[in-house]
């Protein structure tokens, strides 16, 4: 009887988790489907009494979404190749290599995994000013990979000290150099945990705001996140349904990146489970 209630307990809050972060996306997808009159009901209705998927067709036609859509999958794009290149070496080094200060290089890899990117936005402004990187993809690509490249390093880590180090080092007695090791021997085995790293990159600069709001001023180099904002238009006319239509399409690549690749982080996250 207490296993049961146990189960009863952690299936309610398993529940109540999924409802409280779908529903905020269930409501912006019902208020995408909205007509004009509908967006100003009261009390608002959950369901629209008709589907108007024309909202999204208004939003593909009259505004620069589709722009803003690939400017984000370039700098994502980037991101995440550039993140991959800095953080994997990184993590097989703190995983696999025992050196001097060690230690206390992987707390500041940590630590700055605590600094907010709203604290160094003006800094770093000030900075590309001077060098030229404002309204510039590498700029942004630069900025994410320096925000997500802590943690990634930190998750890369713990995965390949899942992975034995005898693999490596059968290699490196094969013949191999320690470069040929990782790429060879490491990556492969590792495939999963860098596709989730993968996902959480390019999850983390799909979703950035303040950052390039700040850097980037140029409308025809403004990322979805930044550019959907515009949608909302000011005078009489009533664009909230355009807004959430707008936001739903930004939202969907990552969704559909997430359900196509969900196994890799499956896969990631219970690998950690069993170390050696």
């Amino acid at each position: 009887m207490k296993r049961r209630w146990q189960n009863g307990l952690l299936s309610l809050a398993m529940v109540v988790t999924v409802v409280a972060f779908a529903f905020p996306l269930l409501w912006v997808l019902s208020l995408s489907l909205r007509s004009a009159e509908e967006v100003v009901a009261a009390p608002p209705p959950l369901v629209p009494s008709q589907m108007r998927w024309d909202n999204y067709g208004h939003v593909l036609e009259t505004t620069d979404i589709g722009r803003y859509l690939l400017n984000s999958l370039v700098v994502v794009s980037g991101s995440v190749a550039l993140c991959l290149a800095v953080c994997v070496p990184a993590a097989y080094g703190m995983s696999r290599l025992r050196f001097r200060g060690g230690r206390t290089f992987s707390r500041f890899v940590l630590a700055c995994q605590l600094i907010s990117p709203v604290v160094l936005v003006v800094p770093v402004y000030r900075a590309f000013v001077a060098v030229g990187l404002v309204n510039n993809y590498f700029g942004l690509i630069v900025v994410y990979v320096a925000v997500t490249s802590p943690f990634l390093t930190w998750f890369l880590r713990d995965y390949l000290d899942t992975i034995p180090a005898e693999l490596d080092e059968a290699a490196m007695v094969d013949g191999c150099t320690r470069r040929r090791a990782l790429v060879s021997v490491v990556l492969p085995a590792a495939a999963p945990g860098i596709a989730s790293a993968a996902i959480v990159v390019a999850v983390l600069s799909w979703s950035q705001f303040v950052v390039p709001f700040v850097l980037v001023d140029d409308a025809n180099l403004l990322p979805v996140s930044v550019g959907v904002v515009s949608l909302q238009q000011t005078g009489h006319e009533i664009t909230a349904q355009y807004l959430a239509a707008g936001s739903m399409l930004a939202v969907l690549p990552v969704i559909v990146v997430f359900i196509v690749l969900q196994r890799y982080i499956v896969g990631a996250l219970t690998a950690g489970s069993v170390k050696g």
